[in-house]
């Protein structure tokens, strides 16, 4: 069973440590999201025939046979790019190299040797790390003869393969977990917080996501959408573990429909449903727009917990206190607020303990006793509504799950509940137990 292991957390039963970390490197378009999707189960890397479309270092847990290991997908190697994106791909291509105990380099058996491919070959052998070799695109085991090219580059024997197929994956998955070391960072756990950050294109999101980390590890472009990718980096913070999932901007929902934007847009909706905490990125320099309203209305459709992040404030003569007031004016879960410089690191800290207790509240259960006394409190604090003589009655409630918290409040007739009582019901609840920015449900039931 392979699991996309940082969204999908791995099931108990495996392993305590990854055997290692495996960075897949190519040139672009040789098929190496197809592969990452083949080997993970998943549709985590966006496919498309357009060359270089995975931009940024993506990390995936992969299991095989009850062992894991950590999966690096980089952006297609471009050994002649003059463009700053495609050279910052390139950087990140070679990092990942570095970090890795073994190197999947992918070709395209299809089009034979390039001259791009020797030259690889030429800097992986002077990276003194094992190297896998993979003739991908071989959708025949007929057409197994194809891959024989390749033992001109000095690799080793190449693996025939056909990541579209899933012809000849299992035998690269035993090659791989065979010659992996068996030592590498503990598995991820199931109390892992996993935070979406989400954002109109060109906000700031990779820029913020380097800053948590603390070091470079998606690329940062002044170029709308350079993240194309919902990407999955885990860290730790002490005792806490975090997965962290940048996405692409989420544009206008009438304008870029088609092509890679929409997919990815797609997969930018799929990051918040993923996560217990989303961040929402407003520039504070241009103040709270409608589409930041959106991308919060995206987060509370989840059913995440939501912070408001204000970025970029250094940069700008905006009253924060204002922007801030406003924001949390327009946003129905009333999230915290908070402001942070990317560039200078200011507010990184704050923000990760703010994670940190938005996660613990997604996931607290209050006592039903001291919900109850709350009910009671709401009988006193205002009149219920009424109807044809009949008043509602709030009797009694319980909290049914965490994560987020669900509430069923009986009552002697829902039909009497209005929108403006119902709501003010919830204001109240978060109110009381510091439910800011979290996802409330409330059903209220008739007493049976």
């Amino acid at each position: 069973m392979n699991k996309f292991a940082k969204v999908e957390l791995p099931e108990t039963g495996l392993g305590d440590e990854l055997l290692g970390t495996v960075a897949i490197v190519g040139f672009p378009n040789v098929g190496k999201s197809t592969l990452v999707n083949r080997l993970t189960e998943s549709r985590a890397a966006v496919v498309h025939e357009t060359p270089g479309v995975t931009r940024d270092r993506k990390e995936l847990v992969c299991e095989w046979n009850g062992k894991q290991f950590l999966l690096i997908d980089t952006g297609g190697v471009d050994i002649a790019a003059t463009d700053t994106i495609t050279r910052s791909i390139a950087e990140q291509a070679k990092a990942a190299v570095a970090e890795a105990d073994l190197v999947l380099f992918l070709t395209d058996a299809r089009a034979g040797i390039t001259p791009g491919d020797e030259e690889l070959a030429q800097i992986l052998r002077a990276a003194h790390k094992p190297v896998v070799l993979v003739a991908n695109k071989i959708d025949d085991p007929d057409q197994d003869a194809l891959a024989f090219e390749f033992h001109r580059l000095g690799l080793g024997d190449p693996f025939p393969l056909s990541a579209a197929h899933g012809h000849g994956t299992g035998d690269l998955l035993d090659s791989i977990v065979a010659r992996l070391p068996g030592r590498g960072r503990p598995a991820i756990t199931d109390a892992a917080i996993r935070v979406a950050i989400l954002g109109r294109p060109n906000v700031g999101k990779s820029s913020l996501l380097n800053a948590l980390l603390g070091e470079e590890r998606v690329i940062v472009s002044d170029q709308p959408g350079t993240t194309r990718d919902a990407i999955d980096t885990v860290f730790r913070r002490g005792e806490r573990e975090f997965v962290f999932i940048d996405t692409a901007g989420l544009r206008r929902k009438r304008r870029q429909r088609q092509g890679i934007e929409y997919y990815s847009e797609l997969r930018a909706l799929a990051a918040a449903e993923r996560a217990d905490v989303a961040l929402v990125l407003v520039d504070a320099s241009e103040g709270v727009v409608d589409q930041d309203l959106s991308v919060a209305d995206v987060a509370r459709k989840a059913q995440c917990s939501t912070i408001a992040v204000l970025s970029k404030w250094d940069l700008s003569d905006v009253e924060i206190e204002d922007v801030k007031a406003r924001l949390a004016e327009r946003l129905r879960q009333r999230p915290p607020v908070l402001t942070v410089s990317a560039k200078t690191g200011r507010g990184i800290a704050r923000l990760l303990d703010r994670i940190e207790t938005q996660f613990d509240k997604h996931s607290a259960r209050i006592p039903t006793a001291e919900l109850n006394r709350f009910l009671a409190e709401l009988r006193e604090a205002r009149e219920s509504p009424a109807r044809n003589g009949r008043r509602l009655n709030l009797l009694y409630g319980t909290q049914v799950t965490a994560r987020p918290p669900r509430f069923r409040f009986f009552v002697n007739d829902p039909s009497l509940i209005t929108r403006d009582y119902g709501y003010w019901v919830e204001n109240q609840l978060r109110d009381r137990f510091e439910l800011q920015g979290v996802p409330v449900a409330i059903d209220f039931v008739r007493r049976s």
